[in-house]
């Protein structure tokens, strides 16, 4: 499904993988809806906390 990103993605992958804009993409992560950490201003984000939102959101 996706393959084709690394186990640790960046916002504007997020933003690609559920075809979002940036600013839901930052507000899913504050609200910790995808599980991510911060390093400095970046964000980390898992690939797998990005399935799980989806495999969650589906049900």
């Amino acid at each position: 499904m996706l393959n084709q990103y690394e186990e640790i993605i960046t916002i504007d992958e997020l933003c690609d993988i559920l075809m979002i804009g940036k600013n839901l993409a930052y507000r899913l992560l504050t609200e910790n809806k995808i599980k991510a950490f911060r390093i400095g201003k970046k964000w980390k984000i898992p690939k797998s906390s990005v399935i799980q939102f989806i495999q969650e959101s589906t049900k």
